[in-house]
């Protein structure tokens, strides 16, 4: 079953086309694409999506539908999310994606978006490591997402509304970032994740995958990967002590000078510093040394949704 999945997200527009077999589960990824198109810009201080930021994400999508035409779906679906569950205007947006691009378009829930997320970051996993309790951890452009479990069911997830495009909004005002709005961010953000996590959670928890965009670009950094590459990143491990030494780096230089970061996509220099640190802060909080990096995530639990796999 060919199947097309996009990710209407805070900060990027991302589809993914593949080939699914039903009966044994087994996904066969055909083309990957991510745009940052920044839906959520100025949702938490005015309230609903720009016709600005509207219009990025069309042109995106008037692209995908073509490559979803290309490659013959048979079936596709289109997740809507944070941005989109906030704006006064959401609902409004969810029937022109459906309409205009001809995609099954749903605004989900905290609930679906958390059980969608750890079916495709647990979907490859060994059974053995997966019957370990494991937070996945979805750092997005509006929120950010915990969702603890095991093997392919979350028994427990939160969505906090701390995301890179929020938070860097709400606190970095300076380039490069004053000291003060660093420690600003990271004490904000530390409140928001304890008092979202129970004690119970953090302490059961023994290992962590971390999906999205600001886990993989940390990766690519790391490694330097003049191109990037998502059979280097995907399982990655990532140490807490790297990523307190790429927030030392990156929030030390402009915005421009983030730009020519080898393994940054140069659209994500605005808000990376704020993507590293609440990545640090979901690590301190569940007293993790490292996480697992994952290209699996909820495009990949859309497709097994789509295949009837969930």
């Amino acid at each position: 079953m060919r199947t097309a999945v996009v990710d209407i997200g805070t900060n990027s527009t991302r589809l993914l086309v593949a080939d699914v077999d039903p009966a044994s589960g087994t996904v066969v990824e055909l083309h990957r694409e991510s745009q940052v198109t920044r839906l959520g810009d100025r949702v938490d201080a005015g309230g609903k999506l720009s016709e600005e930021a509207i219009a990025r994400v069309r042109a995106t999508l008037t692209s995908y539908r073509a490559k979803i035409d290309d490659f013959a779906c048979e079936a596709n679906l289109a997740v809507l999310t944070s941005a989109v569950r906030d704006a006064s205007n959401g609902a409004e947006f969810t029937k022109l994606v459906r309409h205009e691009f001809d995609l099954d378009a749903r605004v989900l829930s905290g609930d679906e978006e958390a059980q969608l997320t750890f079916l495709g970051a647990m979907s490859d996993r060994d059974p053995a490591s997966s019957a370990e309790p494991t937070v996945v951890i979805d750092i997005g452009g509006g929120s950010t997402e915990f969702i603890v479990g095991t093997h392919h069911t979350a028994s427990f997830h939160v969505s906090v509304q701390a995301g890179v495009l929020r938070m860097t909004e709400r606190h970095i005002h300076s380039d490069p970032p004053a000291p003060s709005e660093l420690q600003e961010l990271a004490a904000d953000t530390r409140s928001v994740f304890l008092d979202a996590l129970p004690d119970a959670q953090r302490t059961t928890v023994r290992r962590a995958i971390a999906v999205a965009g600001t886990a993989t670009s940390a990766a690519a950094i790391d490694q330097e990967l003049d191109r990037y590459d998502p059979r280097r990143v995907h399982g990655y491990r990532l140490l807490l002590a790297t990523v307190e030494l790429l927030i030392a780096r990156l929030a030390d230089m402009t915005e421009a000078e983030r730009r020519e970061v080898v393994g940054l996509h140069p659209d994500r220099a605005p808000t990376i510093v704020a993507g590293m640190i609440l990545l640090q802060e979901s690590m301190r909080a569940f007293d993790l040394d490292e996480v697992e990096v994952s290209e699996h995530d909820i495009l990949r639990g859309g497709t097994l949704l789509l295949a009837g796999l969930r």
